[in-house]
């Protein structure tokens, strides 16, 4: 038949695309549903085009102060945002569009519109109630339309949308979530972010940099509080060096809308209330699954507390369902997404010795000034487990690269049992420290202890060189400070 398939893909997000593309090497018949936007909200409007605006930040940055390298720069620095915007936009098109390639390249049929479950084993595509983004490269030219379609296995990849607090829902001009404060129509003088999590601090760390007054409010003792205590205080210090106004353990109870303007009562960890008056306000107390009208509930499918409910290879309780991605709970990042996809098609084509996957070996990253990875166990975390650690630490400051580049603030911290020497958790702060993590990453995942980690060589000069010397120092043994 036509329109029946071996797996059938709601969502084309990095979760989405890369199950449709492991299915299809797999030899599987495989089509992809998608209503909006082709690559999901990472390439669109998160991961890819926020990275756009945060390298545009950094550009300026080192631009204000070229004096610090020697050089001169003849007027004022200023950004043209509409241009920055516009830069941003243009990279997620470029990103629209590859995965529009590699679905042909593939053999991927997609199919335009809204998916529905009607039982196990079918859909029914009807027409999407959202418009395509702006710009839209062109779909590919084996797009199909509404109609039922029918599939062995169906994957949902349905993502994720902003969470929204009652009495405080963004209305897309005064309030924005993550949509509207990529697009700018232009800088605000003063900017309220509600919510110190990746997404909250990227921009709170991107309009401080374009020189808009930021004002933070968390509710948690820490910023980023899922990452580990001192590097989130070294964080927020950094921060607050750059003029960023933090308030911790405060929260939003309120908020007053005004012309061209809001009032957020804050009240505060002494329980006073504290009137913040900015320009704008981001919303960024988290994210929820894209569960509702795609016939989970008529199926039974298991949901809970806005995710769908998986075992280790995305299966759900219904046969032949499965759910990927940030639908199915978090961490909700694009390479876990991407890893679940993998895993979850494997085991349904039936290939051996596949593994679930270990969450404890899933990084973050944040990508703020400065940024921020970590990958395992927090110091607290391997203590509340009843681990007997060994701590180290290492100082950017004291890093030869790190000092030439002129980005001596950050710190890698590591944590191993002390008993067997196995790599726990390691966690960074500062220039660059994303593209590192990775290192510990493979390190954890073969079970690397850390008398290998010693004997490895790192080049120098690098900043990778911090990573070993954390490792040193937890043994005492630290070379360079």
């Amino acid at each position: 038949m036509a329109n029946s398939y071996d797996v059938i893909v709601i969502g084309s997000g990095p979760g989405g695309y890369i199950a449709a593309i492991r299915a299809a090497q797999l030899g599987l018949k495989t089509a992809i549903v998608e209503r909006e936007h082709l690559a999901g909200i990472c390439s669109n409007w998160g991961c890819i085009p926020t990275k756009a605006l945060l390298r545009s930040a950094e550009v300026m940055h080192l631009a204000s102060h070229a004096k610090n390298y020697g050089l001169a720069i003849e007027g004022k620095i200023s950004a043209d945002v509409k241009a920055v915007v516009d830069r941003s936009r243009g990279i997620a098109q470029r990103m629209n569009a590859g995965v529009g390639f590699l679905m042909k390249k593939n053999k991927v049929d997609v199919i335009w519109g809204e998916a529905k479950l009607t039982k196990p084993g079918e859909i029914v595509v009807g027409k999407s109630s959202k418009k395509p983004m702006e710009p839209q490269a062109p779909l590919p030219k084996n797009t199909l339309g509404e109609g039922t379609y029918t599939a062995k296995h169906i994957i949902v990849a349905t993502g994720a949308r902003p969470r929204a607090l009652p009495g405080i829902e963004p209305d897309g001009k005064l309030i924005w979530t993550y949509f509207e404060a990529m697009v700018p129509p232009q800088m605000p003088k003063s900017l309220l972010v509600m919510g110190s999590g990746a997404i909250g601090i990227e921009f709170a760390s991107f309009y401080r940099t374009m020189g808009v007054d930021v004002t933070v409010v968390e509710v948690m003792p820490a910023v980023m509080p899922v990452e580990d205590a001192e590097i989130s205080a070294f964080a927020k210090k950094q921060f607050e060096r750059q003029g960023m106004k933090i308030l911790l353990e405060a929260k939003v109870t309120k908020v007053e809308k005004g012309k061209d303007s809001i009032t957020a009562h804050v009240e505060l960890k002494d329980g006073k209330v504290e009137k913040i008056t900015a320009d704008r306000m981001i919303s960024a107390v988290g994210v929820q699954g894209n569960i509702e009208n795609i016939g989970l509930e008529a199926l039974g499918v298991k949901t809970d507390r806005g995710c769908i409910v998986i075992d280790g290879y995305g299966k759900t309780n219904v046969p032949g369902i499965y759910a990927i991605g940030d639908v199915a709970g978090p961490p909700m990042l694009a390479h876990k997404a991407e890893h679940e996809a993998v895993v979850c098609v494997e085991k349904l084509a039936g290939l051996p010795n596949v593994h679930p996957m270990d969450r404890l070996m899933i990084p973050g990253c944040t990508y703020c000034n400065p940024q921020v990875a970590s990958v395992g166990l927090t110091e607290a975390k391997a203590k509340e487990a009843g681990k007997d650690i060994r701590v180290g630490h290492f100082p950017f400051v004291a890093n030869g690269k790190a000092i030439a580049l002129g980005e001596d603030q950050g710190m890698v911290k590591t944590i191993f049992d002390k008993k067997t020497g196995q790599l726990l958790g390691a966690h960074m702060v500062g220039a660059e420290v994303t593209e590192l993590i990775q290192g510990f990453v493979v390190a954890m995942n073969l079970e690397t202890t850390e008398e290998e980690l010693m004997h490895s060589i790192f080049p120098h000069p690098t900043l990778s060189e911090t990573m070993k010397e954390s490792v040193l120092d937890a043994y005492g043994r630290a070379l360079n400070a």
